[in-house]
């Protein structure tokens, strides 16, 4: 188990170093210029030269890039353009903030797919089968942006019955995880939980149906085991996959939804993300990417090993 898991995280190593070239590259050939959105107009070349010079924007970017990974690796991400602060004093509470949205909206996701694909996956194509299949048709068909809106209408305008943006009442970026604080997160994580929720349950439907058609589970049905014992065979047998689709489900809401905390107003990584490319802001811009990118390698991980507890057949992949 020891060496599957450092085998593991030999692997993420170099996927990090691309993510971070990736990202790195991207952002650089994107059309703009940074420093021109915060100077003036009227501004000379001198002064936008030594501005330049300031952010090491003077230099090859292959020179930039091996300056900016060293910095990085020494937990030094740069100073945002914008609001001249540290790019980490910036991403740690937006990526707090994210994480608490993300871990509601999987949490409900998890609740509602889990239990209404095992539901569909043992109904034998009744009517419940096809009523949790429009269900989970419905969730990922149905943009985040736009139910976010229509939910905004419904319970916030019309109804006065949950705060439409932030994350508390006093306006300000803490929670006390409080009554105030959890109406403030009801709708966005709502919102943001139906699209993994749709396609958790078609997931867990169609691995449950597929166990359900194997051989060994027809073989304890001859011999009599209880219907409870052979559910237990079925879901263990049927974990696995199940497992790695909510891992990446949650890793992508880890990730941030820049439309869904648009929103909601929710100061979380998508909508520093948003903030970052309106103004151009690079290294708050890469610093928030190679944050979400670490987040969703490390959670990556984190399910192998989980898959390989659960199924000791996959240590030998």
């Amino acid at each position: 188990m020891l060496s599957y898991i450092l085998r593991r995280l030999a692997y993420t190593l170099p996927i990090l170093l691309g993510v971070s070239l990736v990202c790195f590259s991207f952002i650089h050939l994107a059309p703009g210029d940074p420093i021109s959105a915060v100077l003036p107009e009227n501004a000379s070349a001198a002064v936008m030269a030594q501005i330049k010079a300031a952010y090491g924007f003077d230099k090859p970017l292959p020179i930039q890039y091996l300056i900016w990974l060293r910095h990085v690796l020494s937990g030094d991400f740069g100073t945002s353009i914008m609001t001249q602060r540290p790019v980490v004093r910036e991403v740690l509470p937006a990526a707090g903030n994210t994480a608490l949205l993300a871990v509601a909206g999987i949490g409900l996701s998890f609740i509602v797919g889990i239990g209404l694909g095992l539901l569909a996956g043992f109904s034998d194509r009744r009517l419940t089968d096809r009523s949790v299949t429009g269900f989970a048709v419905f969730g990922i068909s149905v943009p985040h942006y736009w139910l976010g809106m229509v939910m905004v209408v419904i319970f916030a305008v019309t109804l006065h019955a949950l705060p439409a943006t932030g994350i508390g009442p006093d306006g300000t970026n803490l929670v006390r995880f409080g009554v105030e604080d959890f109406k403030h997160l009801l709708l966005p994580a709502v919102t943001l939980a139906l699209i993994p929720a749709g396609i958790i349950a078609r997931s867990v439907r169609a691995t449950v149906i597929e166990v359900r058609r194997q051989d060994f589970v027809q073989t304890l049905k001859g011999k009599g085991l209880k219907r409870r014992r052979i559910f237990l065979h079925v879901v263990k047998n049927a974990a696995p996959p199940v497992l790695a689709i909510m891992g990446l489900q949650f890793a992508q809401l880890l990730g941030g939804s820049i439309l869904v905390e648009t929103v909601f107003a929710w100061p979380g990584t998508g909508f520093l993300l948003n903030a970052a490319i309106t103004t151009r802001d690079l290294p708050l811009l890469q610093g928030t990417v190679i944050v979400l990118a670490f987040f969703f390698v490390i959670t990556n991980l984190l399910v192998d090993v989980m898959q390989s507890l659960i199924d000791p057949r996959v240590r030998r992949i």
